[in-house]
């Protein structure tokens, strides 16, 4: 990757990462603050499904993640695994939670919005992921999930490639 090329992604990266973190629906509270730490989150992937038929899509993504939250649930994080090509991938994000309902105090249904920047499709599957042309592509996941006391669990849609299932612990 040429010199300017690569500046042009890490401001691209930078923009949406830290736009993800000041952006929003109104100011953050004037008693938390944006860079205020709230909760931190560990995760890993439990299952994964393709919608294509393809058999030589990996199924076993062995995702690590962590995300560090805000209280006004503003949220950067990053993410380790196994693309649908068996090849190492990073995804750097930074996105908000949105409550959908809480019954109780240590039970929340909620959705999640992310974005950022995608890198690890290389060789022949460069193309398989739109806009790599610089080997990193930008991605934005929804998620829906609930929350159980310090235990959480996603459905990530990635696309119209597939479904992700993950699980973890607040920290």
């Amino acid at each position: 990757m040429n010199p300017l090329a690569r500046i042009t992604v890490v401001r691209l990266l930078g923009v949406v990462f830290l736009g993800g973190l000041t952006a929003g629906f109104g100011p953050p509270s004037r008693a938390s603050g944006l860079l205020t730490y709230d909760h931190g989150l560990i995760q890993t992937s439990l299952w994964t499904h393709h919608y294509s038929s393809d058999t030589t899509y990996n199924d076993r993504q062995n995702l690590i993640g962590i995300e560090l939250h805000n209280p006004d649930r503003w949220l950067a994080g990053a993410a380790w695994l196994k693309n649908s090509f068996d090849q190492p991938t990073w995804y750097f994000y930074a996105g908000r939670e949105f409550p959908l309902w809480r019954p109780r105090a240590d039970l929340e249904v909620r959705a999640k919005l992310t974005a950022g920047g995608i890198r690890g499709y290389d060789g022949d599957k460069r193309n398989k992921i739109a806009y790599n042309h610089y080997g990193i592509a930008p991605a934005i996941l929804p998620t829906v999930g609930v929350r159980w006391g310090r235990v959480e669990s996603d459905a990530i849609l990635f696309g119209t490639a597939g479904l992700m299932v993950t699980a973890g612990v607040r920290f």
